[in-house]
């Protein structure tokens, strides 16, 4: 089951006060299909920078795809399932075609999750631990750790039993 994100959103009323325009389970959610339990919660969207806060629209209601549009960010939750949840019956790019990234699996890799995306990635272990996988080399991200994954070809693996959540701030970049 694909863990609730409750997100509080502020923003200024008529008379220019801060208050929360947005309190709830965040409906921005993409479970994959071909990956049961693997999920993506879009908590905001950027689409310039500098952002615009102005209004009351929710950024975040539009179809999740893996990248922030050009010169934007994303701020989501990425939820993790074990491995052998998944892993051996996944279709990768059906995967990443259903979030618009059929552009970014990288084919020259035993491994079909391998991607590469043209992001500045900023991630937090939130719960549980993952392995991050690079062409060379792999290391385990316990709940606390953080890694900047700066555009390069990675992909993800969780080995023991339980899910793994994952923040994830995606800011639009140059690709390598």
């Amino acid at each position: 089951m694909v863990e609730k994100i409750r997100r509080l959103v502020t923003g200024l009323n008529d008379e220019g006060k801060s208050v929360f325009i947005y309190e709830g389970d965040a409906t921005a959610v993409k479970e994959m299909e071909s990956m049961p339990g693997l999920a993506l919660t879009d908590l905001w969207v950027t689409g310039v920078a500098p952002a615009d806060n102005t209004g009351i629209i929710d950024a975040a209601d539009r179809p999740v795809v893996l990248e922030p549009p050009r010169n934007g960010t994303i701020f989501r939750v990425v939820e993790f399932p074990p491995d052998s949840a998944w892993r051996d019956s996944a279709d990768a790019k059906e995967a990443f075609d259903s979030i618009g990234a059929g552009h970014a699996t990288h084919d020259d890799s035993d491994d079909p999750m391998m991607h590469k995306t043209a992001t500045v990635d900023y991630l937090i272990v939130l719960q549980g631990e993952i392995w991050a996988i690079l062409d060379e080399g792999e290391r385990c991200l316990k709940q606390g750790d953080v890694m900047i994954q700066r555009g390069t070809v990675h992909s993800w693996s969780v080995r023991t039993d339980e899910p793994c959540l994952l923040a994830a701030i995606l800011v639009s970049a140059d690709p390598l």
